[in-house]
Formats: C-alpha cells, sequence, structure tokens
C-alpha cells in the first residue's frame, strides 16, 4: 500500500538507527507513520510504502520504502527549511527567505546561492553554509531512494550512506562487493543481487575475490573454523556462486585471483600434510601471535620445585578436604608451570581444585585474578571459591575512548602473578588473544574447562588446540568423587560422554525424563513444568527456569517456545507498555538475552558503578519501557542499560535459549525438549552440554528413541584451525635455537 503527503510532526527520530515516529498529512487526516528514514524534515513531502497495523499506541503505518519530493508551497518549503536539519536557518530566516523568494526557494538555495546575501542578515559564508546543508540532504534522500531500487531497506540504505556519502553511487557501480568489506550487516548475497542487477559478470574477478573472502569469513562465523583447505574452499566457492571451479581453465583463474589476494596482504596460504590451507590474514596472524605468547609464557617460568605437598597437606587441614592423587596433581601442574590447563566433567573436583590452587599461590606470595567469559560463569566461580571473580572482558577493562579496546593490552600488563579462566572451552580466539596479550612475561596462566562441551560460538578452537598440541602440561580429571555420586545428573552426563544410556527411570533424583510422541505435547508438557508443576514442586518462579532447546525452529523451537512462554508467563496487561520490532514483541518484565557483543552499550550499577559493553549471552529482565522506543534491561548481576531503537535488534526472549547460547551459564533447574532433527544438530556432545547447565534438577521431555540416537552419534563438526600447529612450529624453533639446528 502507498500513500503520500506533507510530514507535519516528527515525534521521534533515533539518529544512529533512523528510526523515526511522525505525523503524515495526507489529504488534510494525520496519519501516524513508523520506520526507519534518513534524515526527515517537517514539511518533507514524501510517499511511502507499507502497511497499517493495530498495536499498543493505536493503529499506525509501518513504512517499508520511501520516495521524497521537493516540497512545492511556499509554507512547506518554509516549515522544510526552519526543521532544524538546514545549518544556520531557524524559523525567523526560512521565513525571510521564502518571503523574499517564494516557489523558487529552492531552486535558489541549490542554483545560486549568492542570492541569499539578498536577504538581510545573510553573510556569502551563511549563504554558502544553507546551499550546502539543503544539497547534502537531498542527496542522502536520494541515495536512499536510489538504493531502494535495488531491495535494500532504509536502515540498510543509511549505513551505506555513511560509509560512503556523496560517493555512494559511483562506489557501488564500479564494484558493489565493496560493501561486505565496509559496511556491518552486508553479506555476499545482498552485494551479489546489487551486482547483477547493475550488469557485474557472474564471472567478474570483482565477484569471485568477494566470494573468496565471503566463505571463508562465513567458515570462521558459522561453524568456528579459521582455515578452509582449498577443496573445500573450491567446493563452497562452487556452491555460493554457481561457478564449476573444477574445470581447468576456471580454476586457474581462482588461483590467480587467490595468489593477488596474498600479494594485497588479505589472504595466507599455509601448507599442511594434506594440501594447502587457505587463511584470511587476520586470523593467521592472531593465531600466531597467541602460540607465540604461549610459548613465550610456558619458557619464561620453567617448571618449579615449590613443595606443594605441605601446603596442600595444609589446605586440608585447614578446610576439612581430602584430595586425592589425580588432584593434588592437577594443584602443582598449575603452580609450578607457566601455562597449564586442567580439564574434566562435572563432579570432578575442578572447584575444589581452583581453591586449593588460591590457597597455594598466596601462600608463596603471588597474587591471582579469577576470570570467566560470561557473567554467570563469572559469578559461580566468585561464590564457589569466595574470591571476587570478573568477566574477562571486565578484568582487561574495555575502554572506547576513540576506539574499542581494552585497558590491559599489550602496552599495560595485568598486575597478577596468576591469572585462572574457568569454563574456557567457550573463549573465542579474540577474547584469548586479547587475554594472552595483557599478561606479563612470569604470569602463570592456568586454564580450566570441559574439553568435552560444545567448542566456542565465536572462531577458533582454542582449548582443543592447546590440548593437542602436546607442548602444555595438561590434567584431565575422571574420577567423580562422592558429592557427583549422589547426583543422577552428573552420572547421566558421564555417561552419556561416554557413549553409555543414561539412566531414564529413577525416581526422588535430580535427573527426569517425561516420555512424549507428538511435538505438540512436548511443547504443552514443557510449558506445564515451566509454568504450574514445577514452580509448586520447588517453590520457585516460572523465569527462573531454563528452557534449553537444540533448534530455532519447529513447534519445540526457540523462536516457538519464547512465544508460547511469554504469553504464559507475562502476559499481556494495560499496565505493562509493549515494545515491536522487526516480528519482535518485547514487554515489561519479559526475561531476555543479549545476543551479541555490544562494546559501547553503556550501563550502570547502583549510584557508584558504570561502565561499558554488553555481551553476547547476558541475561536479564526489562524494567522499563519509556515513551520514547527506549527499553531499560536490568542484568542478573545488577548492571542496568537503556537500549535505543538501534541496540534493541541484539535483544531476545530468554524464556527458552538454544544449547549453544547456554554454554558457560549454569542454572537451577533446566528443561530440554528432546525432538527429532538433523544428525549433525542432535548429537552427544550436544546432550551432554545441556544436561551439564544444570545445577539442581535436569528434565527431558520428548521421544526416548532420540535421547539413544543421540547418546549413539558421535559426529563433531570440522573446525578447523591451526594454533596447535603454530605452537608446536614455535616449540621447534627454540629448540632449535637451543640446540643449534635452528642456526644453520
Amino acid at each position: 500500500m502507498i500513500i503520500s503527503g506533507s510530514v507535519e510532526n516528527v515525534i521521534y527520530q533515533n539518529p544512529e538507527s533512523g528510526y523515526t515516529v511522525f505525523e503524515l498529512d495526507v489529504g488534510g487526516e494525520l496519519v501516524v507513520c513508523v520506520g526507519n528514514f534518513s534524515v526527515l524534515a517537517e514539511g518533507q513531502s514524501v510517499e511511502v510504502e507499507g502497511e497499517f497495523r493495530i498495536g499498543k499506541y493505536g493503529q499506525q503505518f509501518y513504512c517499508t520504502s520511501v520516495r521524497y519530493r521537493t516540497p512545492k508551497s511556499p509554507e512547506a518549503i518554509t516549515r522544510y527549511l526552519a526543521s532544524g536539519l538546514i545549518k544556520g536557518v531557524g524559523p525567523a530566516t526560512a521565513a525571510a527567505i521564502v518571503e523574499k523568494f517564494g516557489a523558487d526557494t529552492l531552486e535558489i538555495i541549490e542554483k545560486s546561492p549568492s542570492r541569499l546575501t539578498e536577504v538581510r542578515g545573510i553573510s556569502v559564508k551563511k549563504a554558502g553554509e544553507i546551499s550546502s546543508s539543503v544539497i547534502k540532504l537531498k542527496e542522502m534522500q536520494a541515495v536512499v531512494m536510489f538504493l531502494q531500487k535495488y531491495n535494500i531497506t532504509i536502515n540498510t540504505a543509511l549505513k551505506i550512506y555513511r560509509a560512503y556519502q556523496e560517493r555512494t553511487e559511483s562506489v557501488l557501480r564500479e564494484n558493489p562487493y565493496k560493501l561486505i568489506e565496509d559496511v556491518e550487516g552486508i553479506g555476499f548475497v545482498t552485494a551479489d543481487k546489487i551486482a547483477a542487477s547493475m550488469g557485474i559478470e557472474p564471472e567478474s574477478e570483482f565477484r569471485i575475490r568477494a566470494a573468496l573472502i565471503y566463505a571463508l569469513r562465513d567458515a570462521a562465523e558459522s561453524s568456528g573454523s579459521t582455515y578452509l583447505p582449498i577443496e573445500e574452499l573450491t567446493e563452497s566457492l562452487s556452491q555460493l556462486i554457481g561457478i564449476d571451479f573444477y574445470d581447468g581453465q576456471k580454476y586457474e583463474k581462482l588461483e590467480v585471483i587467490i595468489d593477488g589476494l596474498v600479494i594485497d596482504g588479505q589472504l595466507k596460504v599455509v601448507e599442511k600434510a594434506g594440501g594447502r590451507c587457505i587463511m584470511l590474514s587476520k586470523h593467521y596472524s592472531l593465531e600466531r601471535s597467541i602460540a607465540s605468547r604461549l610459548v613465550r609464557l610456558i619458557n619464561y617460568l620453567p617448571p618449579q620445585q615449590i613443595g606443594c605437598d605441605l601446603f596442600i597437606d595444609e589446605f586440608e587441614r585447614q578446610f576439612g578436604i581430602k584430595l586425592d592423587a589425580d588432584q593434588r596433581q592437577a594443584v602443582k601442574l598449575a603452580v609450578e608451570n607457566g601455562v597449564s590447563v586442567i580439564t574434566g566433567g562435572p563432579g570432578t573436583g575442578k572447584t575444589t581444585i581452583i581453591k586449593c590452587i588460591l590457597y597455594l599461590l598466596r601462600q608463596i606470595g603471588c597474587k591471582a585474578l579469577l576470570c570467566a567469559p560470561t557473567g554467570r560463569a563469572a559469578k559461580r566461580l566468585s561464590e564457589s571459591t569466595g574470591e571476587e571473580a570478573k568477566t574477562i572482558h571486565r578484568m582487561l577493562e574495555l575502554t572506547m575512548d576513540g576506539e574499542k579496546r581494552f585497558l590491559y593490552n599489550e602496552a599495560e600488563k595485568l598486575k597478577a602473578d596468576a591469572v585462572i579462566v574457568d569454563e574456557v572451552s567457550m573463549v573465542d580466539e579474540y577474547l584469548f588473544g586479547s587475554l594472552i596479550r595483557a599478561l606479563a612475561d612470569g604470569t602463570r596462566l592456568i586454564l580450566v574447562g570441559d574439553k568435552d562441551q560444545l567448542p566456542s560460538v565465536g572462531a577458533g578452537n582454542v582449548l582443543a588446540d592447546i590440548i593437542s598440541c602436546g607442548a602444555i602440561k595438561v590434567k584431565m580429571l575422571t574420577h567423580i568423587y562422592r558429592q557427583g555420586k549422589e547426583s543422577l545428573i552428573v552420572y547421566n552426563a558421564h555417561a552419556i560422554n561416554r557413549g553409555e544410556k543414561p539412566i531414564l527411570t529413577q525416581k526422588d533424583s535430580d535427573f527426569f525424563f517425561i516420555e512424549k510422541k507428538e511435538p505438540q505435547q512436548i511443547l504443552e508438557t514443557v510449558s506445564d513444568l515451566v509454568t504450574r508443576r514445577l514452580p509448586n514442586f520447588l517453590g520457585v518462579e516460572p523465569s527462573s527456569i531454563q528452557v534449553l532447546t537444540p533448534m530455532r525452529k519447529g513447534v519445540c523451537g526457540v523462536e516457538n517456545l519464547n512465544k508460547t512462554l511469554q504469553e504464559l508467563i507475562n502476559p499481556p496487561d494495560k499496565f505493562k507498555k509493549e515494545y515491536s520490532l522487526e516480528g519482535k514483541l518485547f514487554r515489561e518484565g519479559d526475561k531476555v538475552m543479549q545476543t551479541a557483543n555490544n562494546y559501547e552499550l553503556q550501563w550502570r550499577k547502583g549510584l557508584l558503578e558504570s561502565g561499558e559493553g554488553v555481551f553476547n549471552g547476558d541475561i536479564g529482565r526489562i524494567a522499563e519501557i519509556n515513551g520514547i522506543h527506549e527499553i531499560m534491561v536490568e542484568f542478573e548481576d545488577g548492571r542496568v542499560a537503556e537500549y535505543s531503537a538501534a541496540d534493541i535488534n541484539d535483544l531476545s526472549l530468554a524464556y527458552a535459549i538454544s544449547v549453544h547460547k547456554s554454554q558457560g551459564c549454569e542454572f537451577d533447574t533446566v528443561i530440554i525438549p528432546i525432538v527429532g532433527g538433523p544428525p549433525t544438530l542432535l548429537t552427544r556432545n550436544l546432550l551432554y552440554t545441556a544436561i551439564t547447565r544444570a545445577k539442581k534438577m535436569a528434565v527431558l521431555v520428548g521421544y526416548r528413541y532420540m535421547i539413544a540416537r543421540m547418546v549413539k552419534n558421535n559426529y563433531t563438526a570440522s573446525r578447523y584451525s591451526m594454533l596447535a600447529d603454530f605452537i608446536k612450529e614455535h616449540c621447534d624453533r627454540i629448540r632449535g635455537l637451543m640446540t643449534g639446528d635452528g642456526l644453520s
């Protein structure tokens, strides 16, 4: 549906996202319109396309595209100039200009700006500023309309304009694939559609180069791989752009393009047993840097004999704890080496070991810092040890003075003799690289985690590579201690990890299975458990119970579960404000999760503490939705952040979350729907991760046969990374220098 008219009143506009609420005069009737716009001026004539919707604030017209028209009448031109968007023009000046030039005002401003000096009070300089401002506004609106021809949303068009300004059209006509590199949120598919509509040839070098970079980026973002073997890269490209690179001449062309990207510094080619591997240069540099620093930490603090046994004996007497031989060895490993790894499943005593390590470090005069990847994991670590623990981001002190960076970095090292990182399995290489850059020579790095958890969501395979490289001391804990034997959660988690069937029939435990044979029955049972049965049984609020599901789509997927549970736990109420954006509906009181790192979002905690940065996986509650389309979220650790329209896309409902999003988290009570799905997703690894998120109770609801199938399915998606190879290479180089072999 298309409506047109004059902008009567701009009620609200977010300058970052362009999200705008305004009244449009359509033939004398005021229509409230909502959408993302470039700068919109009162008095502007527009033609908008969209649809009417009825919501919390009544009927509104939701705009999907816009065409800007030049104001024609003197009254409209006056309001347009006086809107505050034209530099140096207020209401009085606007009225004076239009009184002088009438309907020809805008043409004179653009083509004969010197004539503006005929108006009293306008100097030559001011006339130039007015002309420049009007032309720039018109230029921005023209770019938005130009981009809409290629089905680009207004919001995306604004991002593109900010990147290229007046060069937008010329840049895109020359090489639309630059959008992928220069504009956040634009992928290959969008750029490729624009390129095709502009007549770029399917086998253009621009297109192949862009597809190649995109395939490597997509591998990092979707599967965590930091390189691709040339064969897999070739296959990905062939599927992505429909070119058969197995044809001799076309493969030669691809080789030439890869060589060109290597020369340009965008790619690295690494030889590995089995063939060539293609990496983005940033991953190559990062993994080499991490390897170099790890090896430096290993060698800077050679293995030491500290007399740990005496201190451990003291610890046991003081705390009434008895460590077995494996636990003692883990403690010694951590205290006596520059870098060490302690890994084991639930109930294997990792927390006790961390307590003992902290005790020993204090006895020998070492300052230790505790950290974890997420706020929940850091809070749990703090509660279990009695010591302060922070997220890695907060420990490194994120700052935004001109650019995103950590206060503690290569130049400013952390003031610590040891750093203990818990839940390290979910740390990607970007965050790990930042952490290790901030460690001074001689700092002990102690990594604690479960190697059998799902790997990090971000790129890299940090924990697995460090364990497999063979250069770093690793202690694997396998024995389940007394407290674990009393827990069916712990017993079943280890059974699943060994490929054995879990116990599903035992009653009066912390682990239950409810068999249901239809997705709708599973959904209804999960809903009843969350809202009635478990709250009554446990004496807790429904919002404290966490549903973990393998998939996003389907009856028992994240999206449908959240919609269902939102209506049951936090139904509509005339006293609760709502906010709707691109299919998402938020309501005051909703449980929500941050789904991407936002390093710039400001938060406060109490009266004295404030900072920047809200991170992927942070869970909170919507405390308030105010009248200008902003959402106030209070997180579980007490931080409060205010979300503008530009930030709200990074929020999602969190009554149900994916198993992947639950990494590093622990919840008292977890419900896991078990339904059918692809074997590449429904794996032993995923089931193990989901169950180990439960602290006090785990309830599985669904297909009995699917649990057995997941236990048998030991599929692990290939995740390519070079960190282990680079660590070995650095160790060999140092060994060669020490023996003289590296001097030849």
